[in-house]
């Protein structure tokens, strides 16, 4: 099982990204997604989620700015994140779970500067 992160990078304020997570080994329309972050001193926090059944969640400090999805056909996920804020810098993972597993990408660095 391989999860491969991508679209990271660095962006000025109000800037947007697009992070892309490409599972192998796994069908993701079976797992449940998430992306985490990890920004420097701070623990490790969750961003958003999406559920097999297409329910999503989303940590308020990114409510109505960052998407979370999937695409089947590709067998990868997604996070679109708009309006970018400086304290959105971390690096982020993406992550599928599943009763009795449980898989983490190797993260992707995201830096929002003003």
């Amino acid at each position: 099982v391989q999860l491969v992160e991508s679209g990271g990078g660095s962006v000025q304020t109000g800037g947007s990204l697009r992070l892309s997570c490409a599972a192998s080994g796994i069908s993701l329309r079976i797992y449940s997604l998430h992306w985490f972050r990890q920004a420097p001193g701070k623990q490790r926090e969750a961003v958003a989620g999406l559920t097999s059944f297409g329910n999503t969640y989303y940590t308020d400090s990114v409510k109505g700015r960052f998407t979370i999805s999937r695409d089947d056909a590709k067998n990868t996920m997604y996070l679109e994140m708009n309006s970018l804020k400086p304290e959105d810098t971390a690096i982020y993972y993406c992550r599928t779970t599943y009763p009795g597993s449980d898989f983490w990408g190797q993260g992707t660095q995201v830096t929002v500067f003003s």
